[in-house]
């Protein structure tokens, strides 16, 4: 038996427990920190890309600090600030307003982060951050218009009941979202109280959460108490210094918005346990999955089975009525023993298309680099 001991550091302040954000050196392997975010935040199973909509215990799940436990019998919703009227809503109030549901892709701005190097150091997602739910609320424009909005107003804060210390600050978890997104029409943004027709669960932000179609999961305040209307622009910690692209610690960044295309592929075969390459037979299969994007409607999916030397398009399935939801697409192939890597690629209407290599920044944002899948063809 080993009788040694781990040492632990004895911290002294908040400066020693809540570090800056860094990149990982050359050579450094994943954290035993950046192991207890993973095993606390999980992404989709893959093969769940299956799924129209995402079953709530498969969705993607970020969250920055402890899961507050609510009482919906309890919980009220207030909406200040900038407004002629102050509410103060209860679950009862909020569901006497006209509700509505929307099929809405979400996914995390730090998709794809664990793929980049050099590599941020945080939650290590790989391309798994993900999940596409039916979200059942009101309007936020209604609430906003039964409060009445002043004509001082800019911008919409959302405060959650989730607290915690980041980076030595100690905080509530708040976003906030320009007047003009906050009333839009499409994307209409949700204060929602369903996800898939039922009560959110608790890690979905129970009893309420907002849901901002398009637009990264940073946005879709979860465990939602408060909308605060204000007359500046908000200045908190996750909307000017952790959303940000940047390049180098000193500047200023640009703030992460909208979700950048992507298409994943469903792995085709089946997986090694542990190096989670996939296993197929020769002759035709069929390569499918979802492609999605917030900035506009997807119009086109390829496929390289060659690691992106040569592309073929895809069938898409035809534009719905869901117009913030994936899409299905499939492709035909034909595998022939060896070694291949396949790979898609999804371009919206604004004319994006996803990159071969990675978009790097510090904080590993929006790396919607293409996904690549390895695959072993094994005769019977």
């Amino acid at each position: 038996m080993d009788s040694r001991t781990e040492q632990v550091d004895t911290p002294r302040s908040l400066d020693d427990i809540s570090t800056p954000g860094r990149v990982a050196d050359p050579g450094e392997g994943i954290s035993h920190e950046e192991l207890a975010l993973a095993a606390r935040n999980h992404g989709l199973p893959l093969e769940a890309l299956r799924y129209d909509v995402t079953p709530p215990g498969l969705h993607y799940i970020l969250t920055h600090y402890d899961m507050p436990v609510l009482d919906a019998s309890a919980w009220t919703l207030t909406v200040r600030g900038r407004v002629r009227t102050p509410l103060a809503l209860d679950l009862a109030a909020l569901r006497s307003f006209p509700a509505v549901t929307h099929r809405v892709t979400m996914e995390c701005a730090g998709n794809g982060r664990a793929r980049l190097t050099p590599r941020p150091v945080s939650q290590p997602w790989l391309v798994e951050a993900v999940g596409t739910a039916d979200w059942t609320g009101v309007p936020l424009r209604t609430l906003l218009a039964e409060a009445g909005v002043e004509p001082a107003a800019v911008e919409a804060v959302f405060t959650g009941a989730d607290h915690g210390v980041e980076r030595g600050v100690e905080q509530d978890y708040e976003r906030s979202l320009p007047l003009a997104d906050a009333m839009a029409t499409d994307p209409e943004v949700l204060v929602a109280y369903e996800m898939n027709g039922a009560p959110l669960p608790p890690q979905h932000g129970h009893p309420v959460r907002l849901v901002v179609p398009g637009w990264y999961g940073m946005a879709h305040v979860k465990w939602l108490r408060d909308i605060t209307l204000t007359d500046t622009p908000f200045t908190g910690f996750q909307q000017t210094v952790a959303y940000r692209y940047r390049q180098s610690p000193d500047e200023m960044g640009t703030p992460v918005t909208r979700i950048a295309p992507r298409a994943l592929m469903i792995p085709p075969g089946f997986p090694d346990f542990m190096s989670r390459t996939r296993v197929v037979r020769p002759g035709p299969l069929r390569l499918e999955g979802r492609a999605w994007s917030g900035r506009a409607p997807v119009t086109k999916v390829e496929v390289s089975t060659d690691d992106g030397h040569t592309w073929h398009e895809a069938e898409l399935a035809p534009a719905d009525r869901h117009s913030w939801s994936w899409r299905h697409w499939h492709a035909p192939w034909t595998a022939v023993p060896g070694t291949h890597v396949l790979t898609a690629r999804a371009t919206d209407a604004a004319g994006d298309t996803q990159p071969v290599t990675q978009p790097w920044n510090r904080g590993g944002f929006g790396n919607n680099a293409v996904q690549r899948v390895t695959v072993l063809c094994e005769p019977q």
